[in-house]
């Protein structure tokens, strides 16, 4: 068994399902409210331990019962929480999701806590692997890049900007195609593999300015795509580590990716191993 951590955000989400998702200035009405554990970090960390990786989890949350309600599924998912810490005077991260029938949404995060994941919070871990995220300060993903010994995989979502070496020790980038445009030139600095997602299209690994590995996800009922990146990023890592060449592995990751759009809220749609292979038996 992969042994990954994982150094980011945990959020709780609240997610409205809408008719349609409001344009500029609109109101819509009539939504259903559910509340769900989420959180870039926190997502990832329980993909990669349903995918059947060894986690851990390095993240921050607040004083408050949000708090438990957004661990809840980490913690009966297995990961290990030891490493997450409080911060007395944050609340925990908090995402307004609104997500139409066609699985498409709107998210507006709060960070909260997750802004106080500073680097003098905790060790860089050991292990296989290592996944960062930006919902965290910058200046925490570069300490733990700089630090990590093993795979390094960062998925630069949201975008913004990060510490060229960042880019130079990963491995592993993961963007979807608005953040690649957003980043442009500035990933050239990565010697290793940058992955680019374009939702129901797929996704191409490059490397060396070259097309290595091109993968489309199977056709699924979309319900919500909320987490399907993060559950990509997760089982893309987790397919790597293992040793899966980069072609197998892609196309393990957007199995897994497709199989989160088939359930409401991003860490009840998270699947398990027998669910992604199932899906690529089928497709």
């Amino acid at each position: 068994m992969s042994t990954i951590a994982v150094i980011g955000s945990v959020n709780l989400d609240m997610v409205a399902t809408v008719k349609k998702l409001p344009a500029p200035g609109e109101t819509v009405t009539d939504a259903e409210l559910n509340r769900f554990p989420g959180g870039k970090g926190a997502n990832q960390a329980l993909a990669a331990r349903r995918l059947g990786a060894d986690v851990q989890l390095f993240a921050c949350v607040g004083d408050d019962a949000a708090a438990d309600e957004a661990l809840a599924l980490l913690r009966e998912g297995g990961v290990d929480l030891s490493h997450v810490v409080v911060a007395d005077d944050k609340p925990t991260g908090t995402a307004l999701i609104a997500v139409a029938p066609s699985g498409e949404n709107h998210i507006v995060v709060a960070p909260g806590a997750n802004r106080s994941l500073t680097p003098d919070r905790f060790t860089v871990p050991d292990g296989d692997a290592l996944i960062c995220q930006l919902e965290v300060p910058t200046d925490t993903v570069a300490h733990a890049a700089e630090r990590f010994g093993g795979f390094f995989c960062v998925n630069l979502a949201p975008a913004k900007q990060v510490d060229v070496t960042v880019l130079q020790r990963a491995d592993l980038v993961v963007v979807n195609e608005i953040e690649a445009a957003w980043y442009g030139e500035t990933l050239n600095a990565c010697p290793g593999m940058i992955v680019t997602t374009v939702g129901a299209a797929g996704a191409t690994i490059t490397q060396g300015g070259e097309d290595i590995a091109v993968a489309r996800p199977p056709r699924v009922d979309v319900v919500d795509t909320t987490a399907a990146g993060d559950t990509f990023t997760a089982a893309l890592t987790v397919a790597l580590v293992e040793g899966q060449s980069p072609q197998a592995a892609l196309e393990f990751a957007c199995a897994a990716g497709a199989a989160a759009c088939t359930k409401l809220g991003a860490q009840p749609s998270l699947p398990t191993r027998d669910e992604v292979e199932s899906l690529r038996t089928v497709s």
